[in-house]
């Protein structure tokens, strides 16, 4: 990355960026939204903010390609595996 990009890209930045869609998600729940597009909005806010986790928290960005697969892909199946008990749950 360069000087800039760093600038605007680090730990702080990302925690902003956390609170602000765990926030979004807590409204969304105060005042009682619901349905497929909801779910699926808040299902993808929480593959976003696991994914700074994974990426920047655990400081994962630079390893090698076999724990990138295997963080991204249990990710991938729990989400998937929540999406679809939702849509079948209808």
């Amino acid at each position: 990355m360069n000087t800039l990009a760093n600038k605007y890209y680090n730990i702080h930045t990302l925690w902003l960026a956390m609170l602000s869609l765990t926030l979004t998600t807590y409204a969304m729940g105060k005042l009682g939204y619901s349905g497929t597009a909801v779910m699926l909005f808040l299902l993808l806010t929480a593959a976003t903010k696991a994914t700074f986790i994974i990426r920047d928290f655990m400081e994962l960005r630079g390893v090698s390609l076999l724990w990138r697969v295997i963080m991204y892909g249990w990710l991938l199946v729990v989400c998937a595996t929540i999406a679809i008990t939702y849509i079948i749950s209808l």
